[in-house]
Protein backbone atom coordinates (compact mmCIF):
# COMPACT_ATOMS: atom_id res chain seq x y z
CA UNK A 1 0.00 0.00 0.00
CA UNK A 2 2.69 2.68 0.97
CA UNK A 3 4.64 1.76 -2.92
CA UNK A 4 1.14 3.19 -4.01
CA UNK A 5 0.69 5.95 -1.85
CA UNK A 6 4.23 7.36 -2.62
CA UNK A 7 3.79 6.59 -6.64
CA UNK A 8 -0.05 8.82 -6.09
CA UNK A 9 2.09 11.53 -4.47
CA UNK A 10 4.80 12.07 -6.39
CA UNK A 11 2.57 11.63 -9.71
CA UNK A 12 0.35 14.02 -8.79
CA UNK A 13 2.93 16.24 -7.64
CA UNK A 14 5.14 16.19 -10.69
CA UNK A 15 1.85 16.62 -13.10
CA UNK A 16 0.88 19.81 -10.88
CA UNK A 17 4.33 21.51 -10.41
CA UNK A 18 5.06 21.43 -14.04
CA UNK A 19 1.58 22.28 -15.31
CA UNK A 20 1.45 25.67 -13.21
CA UNK A 21 3.81 27.99 -15.05
CA UNK A 22 1.73 27.21 -17.92
CA UNK A 23 -1.55 28.21 -15.67
CA UNK A 24 0.09 31.53 -15.13
CA UNK A 25 0.21 32.20 -18.79
CA UNK A 26 -2.91 31.25 -20.03
CA UNK A 27 -4.34 33.16 -16.70
CA UNK A 28 -2.89 36.26 -18.44
CA UNK A 29 -4.53 35.32 -22.18
CA UNK A 30 -7.98 34.51 -21.02
CA UNK A 31 -8.39 37.36 -18.12
CA UNK A 32 -8.16 35.35 -15.39
CA UNK A 33 -6.47 37.86 -12.94
CA UNK A 34 -7.30 39.24 -9.52
CA UNK A 35 -7.14 42.95 -9.94
CA UNK A 36 -7.44 44.50 -5.90
CA UNK A 37 -10.31 46.63 -6.31
CA UNK A 38 -10.97 47.04 -2.68
CA UNK A 39 -9.45 47.35 1.17
CA UNK A 40 -10.27 43.59 1.30
CA UNK A 41 -8.20 42.60 -1.04
CA UNK A 42 -4.49 41.34 0.57
CA UNK A 43 -2.33 41.90 -2.35
CA UNK A 44 -1.57 45.43 -4.39
CA UNK A 45 -0.60 44.27 -7.44
CA UNK A 46 -3.05 41.88 -10.61
CA UNK A 47 -2.61 38.07 -9.97
CA UNK A 48 -3.12 35.40 -12.37
CA UNK A 49 -5.85 32.79 -10.59
CA UNK A 50 -6.06 29.73 -12.86
CA UNK A 51 -3.97 27.65 -10.34
CA UNK A 52 -6.90 25.46 -10.13
CA UNK A 53 -6.92 22.83 -13.31
CA UNK A 54 -3.09 22.22 -12.75
CA UNK A 55 -3.99 20.75 -9.42
CA UNK A 56 -7.13 18.94 -11.14
CA UNK A 57 -5.40 17.71 -13.74
CA UNK A 58 -2.38 16.28 -11.56
CA UNK A 59 -5.09 14.79 -9.40
CA UNK A 60 -7.24 13.22 -11.84
CA UNK A 61 -4.22 11.85 -13.62
CA UNK A 62 -2.60 10.05 -10.42
CA UNK A 63 -5.97 8.70 -9.42
CA UNK A 64 -7.03 6.75 -12.61
CA UNK A 65 -3.41 5.73 -13.34
CA UNK A 66 -3.22 4.24 -9.54
CA UNK A 67 -6.80 2.86 -10.12
CA UNK A 68 -5.73 1.46 -13.54
CA UNK A 69 -2.71 -0.24 -11.76
CA UNK A 70 -4.30 -1.39 -8.41
CA UNK A 71 -6.98 -3.21 -10.35
CA UNK A 72 -4.54 -5.05 -12.74
CA UNK A 73 -2.47 -6.13 -9.59
CA UNK A 74 -6.45 -7.20 -7.79
CA UNK A 75 -6.11 -4.31 -4.79
CA UNK A 76 -9.26 -2.85 -6.04
CA UNK A 77 -12.15 -3.84 -8.43
CA UNK A 78 -14.12 -0.86 -8.99
CA UNK A 79 -16.98 -3.14 -10.44
CA UNK A 80 -17.46 -4.38 -7.05
CA UNK A 81 -20.84 -4.78 -4.85
CA UNK A 82 -19.95 -0.91 -3.72
CA UNK A 83 -20.11 0.21 -7.38
CA UNK A 84 -17.12 2.22 -6.87
CA UNK A 85 -17.04 3.18 -10.50
CA UNK A 86 -20.57 5.15 -10.37
CA UNK A 87 -19.40 7.23 -7.15
CA UNK A 88 -16.06 7.84 -9.55
CA UNK A 89 -17.88 8.93 -12.49
CA UNK A 90 -20.13 10.72 -10.16
CA UNK A 91 -17.58 12.35 -8.60
CA UNK A 92 -16.56 13.36 -12.48
CA UNK A 93 -19.84 14.91 -13.40
CA UNK A 94 -19.39 16.91 -10.41
CA UNK A 95 -16.13 18.21 -10.75
CA UNK A 96 -16.61 19.13 -13.98
CA UNK A 97 -20.38 21.00 -13.55
CA UNK A 98 -18.43 22.68 -10.70
CA UNK A 99 -15.64 23.61 -12.33
CA UNK A 100 -17.39 25.48 -15.26
CA UNK A 101 -19.19 27.46 -12.77
CA UNK A 102 -15.80 28.56 -11.29
CA UNK A 103 -14.29 29.03 -14.47
CA UNK A 104 -16.82 32.17 -15.45
CA UNK A 105 -16.44 32.83 -12.22
CA UNK A 106 -12.75 33.25 -12.65
CA UNK A 107 -12.79 35.48 -16.01
CA UNK A 108 -15.88 37.32 -15.60
CA UNK A 109 -17.07 37.12 -12.33
CA UNK A 110 -20.71 35.69 -11.51
CA UNK A 111 -22.93 35.90 -8.64
CA UNK A 112 -22.73 33.93 -5.66
CA UNK A 113 -26.51 32.60 -5.83
CA UNK A 114 -25.35 31.30 -9.60
CA UNK A 115 -22.37 29.50 -8.23
CA UNK A 116 -24.17 28.09 -4.78
CA UNK A 117 -26.55 26.85 -8.05
CA UNK A 118 -23.62 24.98 -10.13
CA UNK A 119 -22.34 23.44 -6.09
CA UNK A 120 -25.61 22.05 -5.71
CA UNK A 121 -25.99 20.87 -9.10
CA UNK A 122 -22.90 19.20 -8.13
CA UNK A 123 -23.29 17.50 -4.95
CA UNK A 124 -26.54 16.50 -6.60
CA UNK A 125 -25.22 14.19 -9.09
CA UNK A 126 -22.67 12.93 -6.79
CA UNK A 127 -25.80 11.66 -4.30
CA UNK A 128 -27.36 9.90 -7.21
CA UNK A 129 -24.35 8.14 -7.78
CA UNK A 130 -24.41 6.84 -4.63
CA UNK A 131 -22.46 8.33 -2.43
CA UNK A 132 -24.17 9.60 0.67
CA UNK A 133 -23.66 9.61 4.63
CA UNK A 134 -25.72 6.74 5.74
CA UNK A 135 -25.67 6.64 9.23
CA UNK A 136 -23.63 8.37 12.35
CA UNK A 137 -21.87 6.43 14.88
CA UNK A 138 -21.29 8.87 17.85
CA UNK A 139 -19.12 8.38 21.17
CA UNK A 140 -20.82 6.63 23.98
CA UNK A 141 -23.87 6.37 21.93
CA UNK A 142 -24.12 1.89 21.35
CA UNK A 143 -25.16 1.35 17.65
CA UNK A 144 -25.72 3.33 14.61
CA UNK A 145 -27.64 6.09 14.28
CA UNK A 146 -29.63 5.15 10.51
CA UNK A 147 -30.50 7.85 8.32
CA UNK A 148 -33.53 8.09 6.09
CA UNK A 149 -33.34 8.29 2.37
CA UNK A 150 -34.52 12.04 2.51
CA UNK A 151 -32.52 12.82 5.63
CA UNK A 152 -29.40 11.00 4.33
CA UNK A 153 -29.28 12.71 0.65
CA UNK A 154 -29.91 16.49 2.93
CA UNK A 155 -27.54 15.76 4.90
CA UNK A 156 -25.04 14.33 2.03
CA UNK A 157 -25.65 17.64 0.11
CA UNK A 158 -25.56 20.35 2.93
CA UNK A 159 -22.28 18.52 3.79
CA UNK A 160 -20.56 18.54 0.37
CA UNK A 161 -21.45 22.18 0.08
CA UNK A 162 -20.79 23.29 2.99
CA UNK A 163 -17.17 22.02 2.82
CA UNK A 164 -16.63 23.46 -0.73
CA UNK A 165 -17.61 26.74 0.25
CA UNK A 166 -15.51 26.92 3.32
CA UNK A 167 -12.16 26.13 1.62
CA UNK A 168 -13.21 28.69 -1.39
CA UNK A 169 -14.53 31.26 1.95
CA UNK A 170 -10.86 31.01 4.00
CA UNK A 171 -8.93 31.45 0.46
CA UNK A 172 -7.45 35.00 1.58
CA UNK A 173 -3.72 35.05 1.60
CA UNK A 174 -1.33 33.40 -0.11
CA UNK A 175 -0.75 29.93 0.67
CA UNK A 176 -3.46 29.76 3.33
CA UNK A 177 -6.46 27.40 1.72
CA UNK A 178 -3.62 25.13 -0.23
CA UNK A 179 -1.82 24.94 3.09
CA UNK A 180 -4.49 23.98 5.73
CA UNK A 181 -6.11 21.61 2.65
CA UNK A 182 -2.42 19.87 2.61
CA UNK A 183 -2.98 19.49 6.46
CA UNK A 184 -5.88 18.10 6.47
CA UNK A 185 -5.49 15.73 3.71
CA UNK A 186 -2.28 14.61 5.77
CA UNK A 187 -4.44 14.00 8.69
CA UNK A 188 -7.26 12.42 6.49
CA UNK A 189 -4.70 10.13 5.28
CA UNK A 190 -2.99 8.60 8.39
CA UNK A 191 -6.60 8.06 10.08
CA UNK A 192 -7.77 6.46 6.67
CA UNK A 193 -4.34 3.92 7.34
CA UNK A 194 -5.19 3.11 10.37
CA UNK A 195 -8.95 2.62 9.86
CA UNK A 196 -8.19 0.83 7.31
CA UNK A 197 -10.62 2.59 5.18
CA UNK A 198 -11.29 1.54 1.46
CA UNK A 199 -8.06 1.51 -0.61
CA UNK A 200 -10.02 4.22 -3.13
CA UNK A 201 -10.02 6.47 -0.64
CA UNK A 202 -6.28 6.60 0.14
CA UNK A 203 -5.28 6.91 -3.19
CA UNK A 204 -7.92 10.10 -3.76
CA UNK A 205 -6.57 11.62 -0.75
CA UNK A 206 -2.52 10.98 -1.06
CA UNK A 207 -3.42 12.37 -5.18
CA UNK A 208 -5.14 15.14 -4.13
CA UNK A 209 -1.45 15.94 -1.30
CA UNK A 210 0.56 15.57 -3.99
CA UNK A 211 -0.99 18.19 -6.47
CA UNK A 212 -1.68 20.57 -3.96
CA UNK A 213 1.98 19.83 -3.06
CA UNK A 214 3.06 20.47 -5.99
CA UNK A 215 1.46 24.02 -6.56
CA UNK A 216 2.11 25.39 -2.85
CA UNK A 217 5.82 26.14 -4.18
CA UNK A 218 3.94 29.21 -6.94
CA UNK A 219 0.96 30.25 -4.18
CA UNK A 220 3.12 30.69 -0.87
CA UNK A 221 3.68 34.06 -0.18
CA UNK A 222 4.87 36.02 -2.30
CA UNK A 223 2.34 34.11 -4.35
CA UNK A 224 2.95 34.04 -8.26
CA UNK A 225 -0.33 32.71 -8.94
CA UNK A 226 -3.72 32.35 -7.03
CA UNK A 227 -5.56 29.26 -6.75
CA UNK A 228 -8.80 30.60 -7.79
CA UNK A 229 -12.34 29.85 -7.95
CA UNK A 230 -11.74 26.43 -9.97
CA UNK A 231 -8.92 25.46 -7.73
CA UNK A 232 -10.24 26.24 -4.03
CA UNK A 233 -13.70 24.62 -4.85
CA UNK A 234 -11.86 21.56 -6.13
CA UNK A 235 -10.33 20.86 -2.66
CA UNK A 236 -13.41 21.58 -0.58
CA UNK A 237 -15.20 19.60 -3.08
CA UNK A 238 -13.32 16.82 -2.83
CA UNK A 239 -12.40 16.93 0.99
CA UNK A 240 -15.67 16.51 1.30
CA UNK A 241 -16.15 13.22 -1.08
CA UNK A 242 -13.26 11.41 0.08
CA UNK A 243 -13.86 12.08 3.73
CA UNK A 244 -17.41 10.33 3.24
CA UNK A 245 -15.64 7.50 0.90
CA UNK A 246 -13.13 6.96 4.00
CA UNK A 247 -15.45 6.13 6.62
CA UNK A 248 -18.24 4.65 4.96
CA UNK A 249 -18.79 1.05 6.32
CA UNK A 250 -16.92 1.54 9.21
CA UNK A 251 -18.22 0.82 12.91
CA UNK A 252 -15.68 2.71 14.53
CA UNK A 253 -16.63 4.71 16.92
CA UNK A 254 -15.50 8.61 16.59
CA UNK A 255 -14.53 8.61 12.72
CA UNK A 256 -17.75 9.91 11.81
CA UNK A 257 -17.22 12.78 13.69
CA UNK A 258 -13.43 12.99 12.67
CA UNK A 259 -13.37 14.79 9.33
CA UNK A 260 -15.37 17.63 10.96
CA UNK A 261 -12.72 17.97 13.51
CA UNK A 262 -9.79 17.65 10.72
CA UNK A 263 -11.55 20.69 8.62
CA UNK A 264 -12.57 22.19 11.92
CA UNK A 265 -10.88 25.52 10.95
CA UNK A 266 -12.47 26.76 7.78
CA UNK A 267 -15.78 24.92 9.35
CA UNK A 268 -15.56 27.09 12.02
CA UNK A 269 -14.50 30.52 9.60
CA UNK A 270 -17.42 29.64 7.61
CA UNK A 271 -19.99 29.18 10.34
CA UNK A 272 -18.73 32.43 11.89
CA UNK A 273 -18.92 34.28 8.82
CA UNK A 274 -22.68 32.70 8.44
CA UNK A 275 -23.47 34.22 12.01
CA UNK A 276 -21.51 37.43 11.38
CA UNK A 277 -23.16 38.41 8.40
CA UNK A 278 -26.38 37.83 9.17
CA UNK A 279 -26.29 40.07 12.29
CA UNK A 280 -24.78 42.42 10.51
CA UNK A 281 -26.70 42.56 7.43
CA UNK A 282 -30.27 41.16 9.08
CA UNK A 283 -31.02 39.41 6.12
CA UNK A 284 -30.07 36.20 4.29
CA UNK A 285 -29.15 38.46 1.32
CA UNK A 286 -26.35 39.79 3.87
CA UNK A 287 -24.49 36.06 3.96
CA UNK A 288 -23.26 36.48 0.41
CA UNK A 289 -21.72 39.96 1.19
CA UNK A 290 -17.63 39.70 1.51
CA UNK A 291 -16.42 41.21 4.29
CA UNK A 292 -13.20 41.31 6.51
CA UNK A 293 -13.79 39.59 9.54
CA UNK A 294 -12.48 36.26 8.49
CA UNK A 295 -9.78 34.75 10.77
CA UNK A 296 -6.80 35.86 8.56
CA UNK A 297 -8.03 39.25 8.16
CA UNK A 298 -8.18 39.24 11.96
CA UNK A 299 -4.82 38.24 12.18
CA UNK A 300 -3.80 41.39 9.80
CA UNK A 301 -5.24 43.76 11.65
CA UNK A 302 -3.31 42.34 15.13
CA UNK A 303 -0.19 43.06 13.62
CA UNK A 304 0.75 39.33 11.77
CA UNK A 305 2.32 40.01 8.78
CA UNK A 306 0.92 37.77 5.98
CA UNK A 307 3.44 35.06 6.49
CA UNK A 308 3.15 35.20 10.35
CA UNK A 309 -0.83 34.73 9.94
CA UNK A 310 -0.91 31.98 7.67
CA UNK A 311 1.78 30.04 9.57
CA UNK A 312 -0.35 30.39 12.39
CA UNK A 313 -3.70 29.30 10.70
CA UNK A 314 -1.72 25.72 9.23
CA UNK A 315 -0.66 25.57 13.18
CA UNK A 316 -4.42 25.69 14.43
CA UNK A 317 -4.59 23.28 11.58
CA UNK A 318 -1.97 20.94 12.63
CA UNK A 319 -3.35 20.99 16.05
CA UNK A 320 -6.71 19.95 15.01
CA UNK A 321 -5.27 17.02 12.54
CA UNK A 322 -3.40 15.64 15.71
CA UNK A 323 -6.34 16.03 17.97
CA UNK A 324 -8.80 13.76 15.70
CA UNK A 325 -5.54 11.47 15.31
CA UNK A 326 -5.18 10.78 18.88
CA UNK A 327 -8.69 10.69 19.36
CA UNK A 328 -8.96 7.97 16.99
CA UNK A 329 -5.36 5.95 17.91
CA UNK A 330 -6.39 6.53 21.85
CA UNK A 331 -9.54 7.84 23.78
CA UNK A 332 -11.20 11.01 24.41
CA UNK A 333 -9.40 12.43 27.66
CA UNK A 334 -5.96 12.24 26.12
CA UNK A 335 -7.55 14.23 23.40
CA UNK A 336 -8.91 16.85 25.72
CA UNK A 337 -5.01 16.95 27.62
CA UNK A 338 -3.70 17.41 24.57
CA UNK A 339 -5.83 20.26 23.60
CA UNK A 340 -5.65 21.63 26.62
CA UNK A 341 -1.83 21.72 26.09
CA UNK A 342 -2.08 23.28 22.80
CA UNK A 343 -4.45 26.19 24.22
CA UNK A 344 -1.56 26.75 27.29
CA UNK A 345 0.81 26.88 25.16
CA UNK A 346 -0.61 29.50 22.63
CA UNK A 347 -2.56 31.51 25.02
CA UNK A 348 1.51 32.04 26.42
CA UNK A 349 3.13 32.20 23.32
CA UNK A 350 0.56 34.95 22.10
CA UNK A 351 1.50 37.31 24.60
CA UNK A 352 5.05 37.18 24.33
CA UNK A 353 5.17 37.47 20.04
CA UNK A 354 3.03 40.97 20.65
CA UNK A 355 5.60 41.59 23.09
CA UNK A 356 8.22 40.83 20.03
CA UNK A 357 6.05 42.56 17.31
CA UNK A 358 6.06 45.85 19.62
CA UNK A 359 10.17 45.45 19.87
CA UNK A 360 10.47 45.06 16.07
CA UNK A 361 8.04 47.99 15.07
CA UNK A 362 11.54 50.10 15.38
CA UNK A 363 9.99 53.11 16.87
CA UNK A 364 13.07 55.89 17.71
CA UNK A 365 12.66 58.93 20.43
CA UNK A 366 15.01 61.97 19.85
CA UNK A 367 17.01 62.38 23.10
CA UNK A 368 16.78 66.42 22.68
CA UNK A 369 13.10 67.33 22.12
CA UNK A 370 11.16 64.00 22.71
CA UNK A 371 10.22 63.49 19.18
CA UNK A 372 8.80 60.32 18.16
CA UNK A 373 9.56 58.59 14.74
CA UNK A 374 6.95 55.65 13.79
CA UNK A 375 8.02 53.76 10.81
CA UNK A 376 4.36 52.78 10.36
CA UNK A 377 3.28 56.84 9.71
CA UNK A 378 7.21 58.06 8.33
CA UNK A 379 7.52 61.74 8.23
CA UNK A 380 5.49 63.67 5.75
CA UNK A 381 7.28 66.99 6.34
CA UNK A 382 10.48 65.66 4.86
CA UNK A 383 8.27 63.19 2.33
CA UNK A 384 9.11 60.39 4.04
CA UNK A 385 6.77 57.49 2.79
CA UNK A 386 4.99 55.25 5.93
CA UNK A 387 6.70 51.62 6.22
CA UNK A 388 10.33 53.35 6.19
CA UNK A 389 12.44 52.02 8.77
CA UNK A 390 14.57 54.20 10.76
CA UNK A 391 17.55 52.26 9.39
CA UNK A 392 17.08 53.16 5.92
CA UNK A 393 16.58 57.43 6.10
CA UNK A 394 18.67 59.28 4.23
CA UNK A 395 21.71 60.37 6.41
CA UNK A 396 21.01 64.12 5.75
CA UNK A 397 17.60 63.22 8.01
CA UNK A 398 16.80 65.50 11.00
CA UNK A 399 14.27 65.83 13.44
CA UNK A 400 11.57 67.80 12.25
CA UNK A 401 11.01 69.22 15.84
CA UNK A 402 14.45 70.45 16.65
CA UNK A 403 16.56 69.46 13.51
CA UNK A 404 18.66 66.81 15.59
CA UNK A 405 20.60 64.56 13.44
CA UNK A 406 19.67 60.70 13.53
CA UNK A 407 22.42 60.06 15.93
CA UNK A 408 20.64 61.91 18.69
CA UNK A 409 17.76 59.13 18.31
CA UNK A 410 17.78 56.47 20.76
CA UNK A 411 15.48 53.31 20.31
CA UNK A 412 12.13 53.87 22.42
Amino acid sequence: MWGDIAIAFLLAFITSFVLTPYTIKIAKKIGAVDVPKDERRMHHKPMPKFGGPAIIIGFIISTIYLIISSSLEGNINIFGPENYWLKLLGFLGGTIVLSTFCFFDDIKGIHPLTKLTGQLIAATIVVVCGIRINYFNLPFFEGNIMLSNVISIILTIGWIVGITNAINLIDGLDGLSTGIAIISCVSLLIIFALNSSPFIAIIMITALVGALSGFLPFNFNPAKTFIGDIGSNFIGFTLSIVSILGIAKTATAFVIVLPIIVLGLPIFDTLSAIVRRLIKGKSLKAVFQADKGHLHHKLIEKGFSQKEAVLSLYGISVACGMFAVILFESDIWKAISFALMVIAVVCIGYKEFFKLKEAEKGIYKCSKCGYIYDPEIGDSESKIQPETKFEDLPEEWTCPLCKAKKEKFEKD
